[in-house]
């Protein structure tokens, strides 16, 4: 584990992380931690690692879109008889 040393000049970001580390009871190092992982698009320690491969498709259809999808797709939902003897 590497020791960094932090100073922050800046007293409405050290209050802001004051309030922030009383409200969650989360130290202020492990508030900084996860701010620093997040911003660096790092998994938040103890998660499995997630793909976003297709994030940027979640929730771009419209109603009509999903209604083609449904019609397109309908015939999967037949189960043909003679492929299961």
């Amino acid at each position: 584990m590497k020791t960094l040393s932090l100073r922050i000049p800046d007293d409405e970001l050290a209050r802001r992380l004051e309030q922030e580390s009383r409200r969650t009871g989360t130290s202020i190092n492990r508030l900084i931690v996860q701010a620093l992982r997040s911003f660096l698009g790092l998994p938040a320690r103890g998660t499995a690692r997630v793909h976003h491969d297709l994030d940027h498709l979640a929730g771009t259809w419209s109603e009509a879109d999903a209604r083609e999808f449904a019609r397109a797709a309908k015939g999967f939902e037949t189960i043909d008889a003679e492929l299961w003897q």
